[in-house]
């Protein structure tokens, strides 16, 4: 545990510096070897330095190649592009994993172990988007250009197969839309049954499913899938779903990882209307946490933290508000870090 490890911390916007705070503290517990440095990003780096994004958040993550961060503003419609994506790119963080899991029972669903493997960079999430005028109206055609390529989906398979064996999986099932767009999704299949035969077929089952099937499959029953891989789009749909089969966003973390660095984020929002209250729940970003123990090849530490997390809301039942407890943030975090430190 002597080895320190240098990394990007950036607390984000809204009830980012909340979550971050009592996301610390929990890591701090278990003694996690992590040397921060802290960035800026979102509506707090245009408020700072006039950037979304600015370039010292953009050194340090070269630098250090990790990151963890709370959610981002992002205005809809005008102003900046999403930080999100732009940090996406800019490190070619092509693999989004999304696990979902059940850690309070008695809900609609119980029992509930799947994990969204998306990629990150590509299909028709990546905004090549245009208008074409007609007449006295500049805006009569909206037209976007998806882009899939071979070595792109290559790359995202490959890293959903090895996880998926890494975690002790026993299938992945390609999620597409094929039947209609067979040149945009078929080549994602196309590559994933390729990359199976030649180099998993005796690691781990592989089937698939059309995407609008796997979406009603998934509501009348969800047991039936391990692991989900999938393009940018239909991930970004399926991986909210799943989290609203454990419980919603606030239960839901997200690693966005590339050859390069790799940053670990609450997938949530940063919901202004609540900042400043105490009242956030900081589970999504704790759980965010436990991926980068993990990533950071501290799998002891990422159960232990697991573990706290359960054993405070399910043993102790001290919960925030949106899990139907009264507990604050700070009074979810004390309770977390006793339950941490007492083993």
């Amino acid at each position: 545990m002597s080895t320190r490890i240098p990394a990007t911390l950036i607390a984000g916007d809204g009830i980012g510096p909340e979550i971050v705070e009592s996301t610390l503290a929990a890591l701090d517990a278990l003694g996690a070897p992590y040397d921060w440095d802290h960035q800026t990003a979102g509506l707090g780096g245009v408020q700072a330095v006039g950037d979304p994004l600015p370039a010292a958040t953009l050194d340090s993550i070269r630098r250090t190649r990790l990151a963890l961060k709370g959610p981002l503003e992002t205005p809809s419609g005008g102003g900046f592009r999403s930080s999100n994506v732009r940090l996406r790119e800019e490190f070619q963080l092509y693999a989004n994993l999304r696990p979902a899991r059940t850690i309070i029972p008695g809900g609609r669903f119980d029992d509930i172990d799947l994990i969204v493997v998306r990629e990150n960079l590509e299909g028709l999430y990546i905004g090549h988007e245009h208008y074409v005028p007609i007449g006295n109206d500049p805006r009569a055609v909206a037209m976007a250009t998806g882009v899939n390529t071979r070595m792109g989906s290559l790359r995202l398979l490959e890293f959903a197969f090895e996880h998926a064996i890494a975690q002790g999986r026993k299938k992945v099932t390609i999620v597409h839309k094929a039947n209609i767009m067979k040149a945009l999704t078929g080549l994602f299949l196309d590559a994933a049954y390729d990359l199976h035969a030649r180099k998993y077929k005796d690691q781990i089952a592989i089937d698939s499913v059309i995407i609008d099937a796997c979406a009603m499959k998934l509501v009348l029953n969800p047991w039936q899938f391990d692991v989900l891989v999938t393009t940018n789009l239909f991930g970004d749909i399926l991986s909210d779903l799943v989290a609203g089969l454990v419980g919603g966003l606030g239960m839901a973390p997200g690693a966005n990882i590339g050859t390069d660095a790799a940053i670990f984020e609450a997938v949530h929002g940063s919901a202004p209307d609540i900042a400043g209250k105490g009242i956030a729940n900081p589970t999504a970003l704790l759980l965010a946490a436990a991926l980068m123990l993990e990533h950071t090849k501290l799998p002891d530490l990422a159960a232990r933290l697991r573990n706290a997390i359960d054993g405070t809301v399910n043993i102790d039942k001290v919960r925030t508000g949106d899990l139907g407890g009264n507990a604050n943030t700070e009074a979810f975090t004390k309770a977390l870090v006793a339950r941490i430190r007492n083993g």
